[in-house]
């Protein structure tokens, strides 16, 4: 029996106790661990040749470019050394979030130790050969970022962007209540909006179903050219600035050696044993019904620690100036090449690596085993974790369709009536993530089986509030975004619903999350990750109500730019298409799904089998709406993708069939918008005789869309004649309305679609003067009428495919 299973036990008390007093032993290995952890990150930094300083260092050894960050990374592999004693001493499985992107090389030193980078990555080995690979390949073409990125084995957090450390943190602890995730608050990061709203993940965490998360706070004091707010503000304030957010904290300070290594594992094991108190009281039904204070470590260390104190008579170690290279001129300036040997043999390399150039026993003894390294955990390859859902069949919540265009319902009802039964069926498997509009987007059919989550007070008025729920709500898009990224990143499914206009706040999330998918399909150790879902309904055209602020379909456009491998659009036009487009979406793997409908009733268009059909081909003619029946071309196209823009579109083929019978129209819906790209493009591009077949090669085509038009245009590239597609979307025209104002300012109504089906229609049609005069005075009227009567025409009101137009 070795030291280490000695003193595993499930009482934290005991194990606590252990860890909290190392011997001196210990305290060598981890020591030597991340001596050797620092020296493998100053080596990335620097070094392209000579990675064990086999002979003094020159210049030719130094890289041409020298990128990279120093300052934070000393700090995040000394908590990591101590995070992996942890783990040894009582078999905890962990992940390790580095909120700090730029202590990336730190991390990728810490998997390389641990033997995992070698494991993913054979052409990286544990050698001479391996280290100077590793040192090469860092920030420098063909290699890898200088983050903690999708290449490095352990992470499901780049830091790159920063403020989502602690958001990512509790969603990956989420319904997984073996996990702990130490998450590291660079306190540059501190800083960010959305990391000061993280704090209050405590208050939604269940100690008795999910995980825990370990913040630790790490005060270095300074960011890339100044210092840090928390850095210089009073401890005692910050203390009092964390206890207020709910967590009891431990405080560590210093940069003395061996008494750091001391001090901090005293205070991991006292947090550590806390943690499992909590988690076992909540258990065992003997915890009260207030919320746990979890704990909270605060280290302060010199930024840069163990660097260059000082550099040409400047201060370094302990500011700014250690952020990313303190050493900028080695290539030229002896001097500070003669500062960067005694640098790197400060660590002792020869203490650390053997003669073939692998670590020594001293540093490998502190590296836990198998998947609990932290650079080998499955949490973090949440693929390899994941489980399908046990969905039910959607067919069963559609609505009955007996004519096109005459049922009017809530679409999103029927998805919320879904959602209740997904919830029923993955009790630990699924979660909706939404800012307190769960009610609101008409989805709160998944408060009849699940309450909100909430762990704080509850009073008698509230309603499906309580520790037991599993709906996410808070009033934060940067939460609820992060924690579904942290809960699909490790292996679960979810969904998160916003107001449309509002998703453009957390809509660099989105980007990001993209970018990770991207760049893990290129990783064959990397295994897919179930879909990241986001519904986006209370939309632009029907925000007439709350005004300009709320009128913006963004969201679309940006995910219009992620590459063609992970991105999905999808604006369903009634509810069973809704019903058919989710239900692909979470069976799905590593996409970005983005669903786009509003929750205001509205009219339905396709029976259930006829959405399946029409969502599996992404786009297609309603001839039941058009006047080209018989064959052959028709004078205009008229196509639509998203609801509202859809009514609009039927309505203004309608006007066309009763005042210019003549004129031939097509009508086509479009649900999947990336089928509208070239297969080389996106993989649900349409062939070119499938585009050919709905759109012809000729035809002009007046297209009414929900977003913004230049993404149709940007779709459409390199089709035939794509000048000949007319757009009518949402142009930045908006304020307190009605609903069909709402198209009108933005020149996509039926009467300016069929002014634009007139004027874009190849032949002379007998008539058409008149009915374009007819339009405007519709127009004109409708403006005329919304002011006296506060609301839109009966004729546009009421309007159905069976009324009059």
């Amino acid at each position: 029996m070795t030291t280490v299973e000695r003193y595993r036990t499930t009482d934290p008390s005991l194990a606590a106790e252990a860890l909290a007093n190392p011997s001196a032993e210990e305290v060598g290995r981890i020591d030597a661990w991340w001596r050797a952890n620092n020296y493998l990150t100053v080596g990335q930094i620097y070094l392209q040749a000579n990675p064990l300083l086999r002979e003094p260092l020159a210049p030719r050894h130094i890289k041409p470019r020298l990128l990279g960050h120093w300052g934070t990374s000393p700090g995040l592999s000394f908590i990591y050394a101590h995070v992996s004693r942890l783990i040894q001493h009582t078999g905890q499985q962990a992940i390790y979030l580095a909120g700090p992107g730029h202590g990336g090389p730190a991390l990728v030193a810490a998997g390389y130790l641990e033997g995992t980078y070698s494991e993913l990555y054979p052409q990286v080995p544990l050698s001479e050969a391996g280290l100077l690979k590793l040192f090469r390949q860092f920030s420098s073409p063909g290699g890898i970022p200088s983050h903690a990125s999708v290449t490095t084995p352990g992470s499901i957090h780049e830091g790159g962007e920063l403020g989502y450390v602690l958001v990512h943190a509790f969603g990956a602890v989420m319904d997984n209540p073996e996990l702990l995730a130490v998450a590291v608050v660079g306190d540059g990061e501190a800083e960010t909006g959305a990391l000061e709203g993280s704090w209050k993940g405590i208050s939604f965490l269940n100690a008795a179903r999910d995980g825990a998360v370990l913040p630790v706070l790490h005060l270095n004091g300074a960011k890339i050219a100044g210092p840090t707010v928390l850095g210089r503000k009073d401890p005692a304030e910050v203390r009092k600035l964390l206890e207020g957010h709910g967590y009891q904290v431990v405080e560590v300070e210093g940069s003395d050696l061996p008494g750091m290594h001391y001090r901090f594992a005293a205070a991991l094991a006292r947090a550590w044993a806390e943690i499992r108190a909590i988690q076992q009281a909540a258990r065992s039904g003997k915890g009260d019904s207030a919320r746990p204070r979890w704990p909270l470590i605060v280290l302060r260390t010199p930024k840069g620690w163990t660097g260059p104190h000082t550099v040409d008579g400047i201060t370094v170690e302990g500011t700014w100036r250690a952020h990313q290279v303190p050493l900028s001129g080695v290539r030229e300036n002896a001097d500070h090449l003669a500062m960067l040997e005694k640098w790197l043999r400060s660590y002792r390399p020869e203490e650390l690596f053997d003669s073939t150039g692998a670590p020594t026993a001293l540093v490998t003894e502190a590296n836990p085993r198998g998947e609990l390294r932290m650079s080998a955990s499955p949490h973090a390859n949440g693929g390899l974790l994941t489980k399908d859902l046990d969905l039910p069949d959607f067919r069963g919540y559609a609505v009955q369709v007996a004519q096109p265009g005459s049922t009017r319902a809530e679409s999103t009802r029927r998805l919320g009536e879904l959602l209740r039964d997904i919830y029923s069926r993955n009790p630990d498997n699924f979660r909706l993530f939404c800012p307190d509009e769960t009610n609101s987007n008409r989805l709160g059919a998944v408060f009849e089986v699940s309450d909100r989550a909430f762990m704080e007070r509850v009073v008698p008025e509230d309603v499906a509030l309580s520790r037991d729920g599993r709906v996410m709500e808070v009033l934060s898009e940067h939460s609820c975004h992060g924690w579904l990224e942290g809960y699909t990143l490790t292996g679960r499914h979810g969904m998160f619903a916003t107001y449309e206009a509002f998703a453009m706040v957390s809509a660099s999330q989105t980007v990001q999350h993209g970018k990770w998918l991207v760049e893990g399909r290129h990783l064959p150790w990397r295994a897919d990750v179930p879909s990241l879902n986001i519904l986006l309904t209370s939309t632009a055209w029907r925000n007439d109500h709350n005004g300009f602020s709320h009128q913006g379909p963004g969201l679309i456009q940006t995910v219009l730019t992620q590459r063609g491998g992970v991105s999905r659009i999808y604006l369903p036009p009634d509810a069973n298409c809704l019903l058919s487009v989710a239900d692909h979406c979470f069976r799905s793997r590593s996409y970005l799904n983005l669903i786009v409908i509003d929750k205001q009733p509205q009219l339905q268009w396709l029976t259930i089998d006829q959405a399946v059909e029409h969502c599996a081909r992404g786009a297609g003619i309603w001839r039941w709406a058009g006047t080209d029946e018989g064959g052959g071309d028709p004078d205009v196209v008229l196509a639509c993708a998203g609801d509202i823009v859809t009514m609009e579109t039927v309505a203004a083929a309608q006007i066309l069939a009763e005042r210019l019978p003549g004129l031939r129209v097509r009508v086509v819906n479009v649900v999947d918008l990336m089928t509208l790209s070239r297969p080389k493009d996106h993989p649900h591009g349409m062939s070119s005789e499938q585009f050919r077949e709905l759109f012809t090669d000729t035809v002009d085509v007046v297209f009414a869309f929900h977003g913004y038009p230049g993404a149709i245009h940007q779709l459409v590239h390199g089709r035939p004649d794509a000048d000949r597609f007319h757009v009518r979307g949402f142009i930045e025209e908006g304020t307190t309305t009605t609903p069909f104002d709402m198209t009108v300012r933005n020149r996509a109504s039926r009467y300016h679609l069929v002014m634009d089906a007139i004027n874009n229609t190849r032949r002379t049609i007998g008539g058409a003067a008149e009915v374009q005069r007819w339009c405007q005075a519709q127009l004109d009227r409708h403006a005329a009428y919304v002011v006296e009567h506060l609301q839109d025409m009966p004729e546009v009101l009421d309007w159905s495919l069976k009324g009059e137009s």
